[in-house]
């Protein structure tokens, strides 16, 4: 099976910064979409960023552009999040996800063609 782990979360002041990491696991060859979501207390879960493995192409939330980056080490398959200049707002549960699904870089924020998920880090920032 495969199996997605995450780390790298913790407490940090605003605009500091921290870095996630997620190491997918059993993977049976290349996923063609990996991202990042979060959720925090009483809130939905929303869209953090994604990296489409076919040609490395990224793609952000509004809310977090020019501030996150992230990035994929394919020799060890492993996906990164820089956070800088985080925000109160940037408290939540961090998950890594990932999806097989053709088509998935139609809509790579969109939750629905992630089959698999991580247990989630936490990130606090105050």
């Amino acid at each position: 099976d495969v199996q997605l782990v995450e780390s790298g979360g913790g407490s940090v002041q605003p605009r500091g910064s921290l870095r996630l990491s997620c190491e997918i696991i059993g993977n049976p060859y290349s996923s063609n979409c990996r991202a990042w979501f979060r959720q925090a207390p009483g809130k939905k879960r929303e869209p953090v960023a994604a990296f489409y493995t076919g040609t490395g192409s990224t793609h952000y939330a509004d809310s977090v552009k020019g501030r996150f980056t992230i990035s994929r080490e394919k020799l060890k398959d492993i996906l990164y999040l820089q956070m800088d200049s985080l925000k109160p707002e940037d408290t939540a549960m961090y998950y890594c996800a990932a999806s097989y699904s053709p088509g998935v870089e139609k809509a790579p924020l969109d939750p629905s063609p992630y089959a698999f998920w991580g247990q989630g880090t936490q990130v606090t920032v105050s």
